[in-house]
């Protein structure tokens, strides 16, 4: 099944607002239903496709068949840019300025380094497409040169399995709800469960650096693999024979988090675990944000650590964010303070321990232990939140998410500078916001910030958007945050990317890609600053 083509997921999983959100949103923030509604996909004008007849038999005879280069309109639609909000308005008015001028559907490694060379060849950019759930603009190439989007979903196999070594070898198009049936049916899980884990796919994972919710227990992505692929124009790298290597700089994390500016990924091999027999989640309740991030601090730092660990602010708290089955629900009766949901998964014995040791360590920290029907709901609803941005778009309310990182002792700071600057300049535009927050990841050293700003549209809602996301990137870096923690780089942070690793950083990327790239047809403009 394709995702829908102007908003989230599977159109069976949409729900409206309930009349409580409905409500509060008219009384907080002036949300107004939207007098006119989105064009239908049939409606949508695609301009024809852009390829010279050479260019287009030349990637044809790459993957064997015309078949698998689709250039109707609807296929295209489909692949043209990512999801974040700006990009759902945009596609819901029918712009289709960045529409790919076909979709390339190869079969495997050699097919995807003989379209990545053809398309050299020719001028034709790439990019490459898993789950299309970018949010940063990672699937909008810069430029004026045509570019294919290069869908990868034939390359979906489990190729190896490794019960010694507990590896599993896998290709990028496979998707993260199959790629889990699939080792678990072998008594394994990869662990690796993000909000976008429905449509997600193994390369976006590993191009994008991502963090699944259960980050605190199976670790990033990026900490998952141990070896890969890269098919570029100028030929192959294969990389990781060994876990941990001397051998000079590991170049497995120059090709981590690349987005499609380096090369193509075609295999990943990656850690697994045993299948948990026991997974339990449950709620506490602390009286301030500050309070229950000490307590996550505690826990992060000292132990023991729980598998899922995350905190909600009051915002968060009292809108219901924390429990995504349940948002807008008693709104009146909300309980002051702020949620944490503590998940434990493994052997009942492992996690029978941890939880009992963990709890001493929250009550310690001035926690109030509220039973695991919070952590239940949260389970139940952890990947509802993107339904409930179309909602909120289709009932005229503007919702989107931004989120960064930093050390323990920058935190407090990072997360009032970013709220005041979303604050204040929504305010200033006339879209007074709600904005709400949550830590999801947390290590040693530091954690996440993840922030959620709801507003009305208005009359220009990118416009008044754009703005803010600018202030509060801003805002990330002079408090000492990392421009993305999770959602990657794309074209939306890649000058605030910049910024974060200098100058000699930036000559560094853009020599290595005019090594990989020479010619600059992959991905241009994302992640890579163009010379």
């Amino acid at each position: 099944m394709d995702m829908l083509w102007s908003g989230w997921g599977d159109p069976a999983k949409a729900a409206p607002l309930p009349d409580a959100v409905t409500g509060l949103l008219r009384d907080l923030l002036g949300v107004t239903p939207r007098g006119s509604g989105s064009a239908s996909l049939e409606e949508i004008a695609v301009p024809p496709c852009p390829l010279t007849d050479a260019a287009r038999v030349a990637i044809t005879g790459c993957v064997g068949d015309a078949v698998h280069v689709r250039t109707d309109a609807e296929s295209r639609i489909r692949h043209t840019r990512g999801k974040s909000t700006p990009d759902l308005l945009r596609i819901r008015t029918g712009d289709v300025a960045d529409v790919p001028a076909a979709v390339v559907l190869p079969a495997g490694h050699d097919e995807v380094a003989a379209v990545l060379g053809t398309c050299a060849e020719h001028g034709v950019a790439v990019v490459p497409f898993g789950g299309g759930t970018s949010v940063v603009g990672g699937l909008a190439p810069e430029g004026k040169r045509p570019f294919v989007a290069l869908d990868l979903r034939r390359l979906d196999a489990l190729l190896a399995l490794d019960d010694v070594s507990r590896t599993a070898t896998l290709q990028p198009g496979l998707r993260a709800p199959e790629c889990e049936r699939l080792l678990n049916e072998r008594g394994w899980t990869l662990g690796h469960f993000p909000q976008s884990f429905e449509w997600a796919s193994i390369g976006g994972f590993a191009a994008a650096r991502s963090s699944g919710q259960a980050s605190a227990g199976y670790g990033r992505f990026d900490e998952m693999v141990l070896g890969l692929t890269l098919a570029t124009p100028e030929g192959t790298l294969e990389l990781g024979r060994a876990p941990r290597s001397a051998a000079g700089p590991d170049l497995r994390q120059l090709v981590l988090g690349s987005e499609g500016a380096l090369g193509v990924i075609t295999s990943v091999t990656v850690r697994i675990r045993p299948l948990p027999t026991t997974r339990v989640y449950e709620g506490w309740r602390f009286a301030s944000f500050e309070a229950g991030a000490a307590a996550l601090r505690r826990l992060a730092q000292d132990g023991p650590r729980p598998t899922v660990l995350r905190l909600s602010d009051e915002t968060e708290t009292f809108v219901g964010l924390a429990q995504p089955d349940r948002i807008g629900s008693d709104l009146t009766r909300q309980s002051a303070g702020c949620m944490a949901i503590a998940g434990y998964e493994g052997t009942a014995e492992d996690t029978a321990d941890r939880r009992a040791r963990a709890r001493e360590v929250l009550l310690a920290c001035g926690g109030e232990y509220v039973g695991e029907e919070p952590g239940d709901r949260w389970t139940h609803g952890r990947y509802n939140a993107p339904y409930l941005r179309d909602a909120l778009l289709d009932a005229g309310a503007f919702a989107e998410t931004l989120e960064t990182a930093a050390f323990w002792s920058a935190l407090p700071e990072l997360y009032e500078q970013v709220r005041q600057a979303l604050t204040t300049t929504l305010t200033g535009a006339g879209t007074p916001p709600l904005v709400m927050c949550h830590i999801s990841h947390v290590y040693e050293n530091g954690a996440s910030l993840y922030f959620t700003v709801v507003a009305a549209q208005g009359e220009d809602p990118v416009a008044h958007w754009l703005p803010a996301k600018r202030a509060a990137n801003d805002a990330i870096l002079a408090a000492g945050g990392t421009i993305s923690h999770h959602h990657g780089v794309g074209t939306d942070h890649r000058d605030w990317y910049a910024r974060e690793i200098g100058p000699a950083g930036v000559r560094i990327l853009q020599a290595l890609k005019a090594e990989l790239d020479p010619s600059g047809v992959l991905n241009p403009g994302v992640l890579v600053p163009v010379r």
